[in-house]
């Protein structure tokens, strides 16, 4: 069992509230892609309310939304992000959510069966965006190994553009 999982944070501010016509189809595809997580290779945990989304956490603001995971490698969520029924989800992000002028993601390895707090979360994404990627707080294009691992054994994530942009 590995020592350290990879959580991330991502948050996206609507651009229409969540029960307009406009933002219909991105609620419509919410279980199914949520689904599609909770069964990728790799999944330990996600962030959710009873309902079984995260749509009713208002940590950042009413009109953003959150997104916080626990995975068990850095590959298993890229993988799930960009090789997934969930790319054509992103290729659609520009119709549902504002584009933010600052980091809306962030990356950070967590001790194994440690679930991260929103707090948690939303310090580290106040940390790339002050700092920018370190080994603390990280993205993809510029992902950090896990403190046990030495630094040149990760592999190589980036594969290029996000193919949702």
């Amino acid at each position: 069992m590995p020592q350290y999982h990879l959580a991330q944070l991502n948050i996206a501010k609507l651009a229409a509230p969540l029960d307009s016509p406009r933002l219909a189809d991105f609620v419509a595809n919410l279980d199914r892609i949520n689904g599609l997580a909770d069964q990728a290779p790799g999944f330990v945990w996600r962030l959710q309310t009873e309902e079984g989304d995260a749509t009713g956490i208002d940590a950042f603001g009413s009109d953003y939304l959150v997104n916080l995971s626990v995975w068990d490698s850095i590959e298993s969520l890229h993988d799930y992000v960009y090789r997934s029924a969930h790319v054509e989800i992103m290729r659609r992000k520009k119709e549902w959510f504002h584009k933010l002028g600052e980091a809306h993601m962030v990356l950070w390895w967590v001790p194994a069966g440690h679930r991260p707090t929103v707090a948690e979360a939303s310090s580290k994404l106040d940390q790339l965006r002050k700092l920018g990627p370190n080994g603390e707080a990280f993205t993809f294009k510029r992902p950090f190994a896990p403190p046990h691992q030495a630094p040149d054994t990760l592999p190589d994530v980036r594969g290029g553009e996000c193919p949702a942009t």
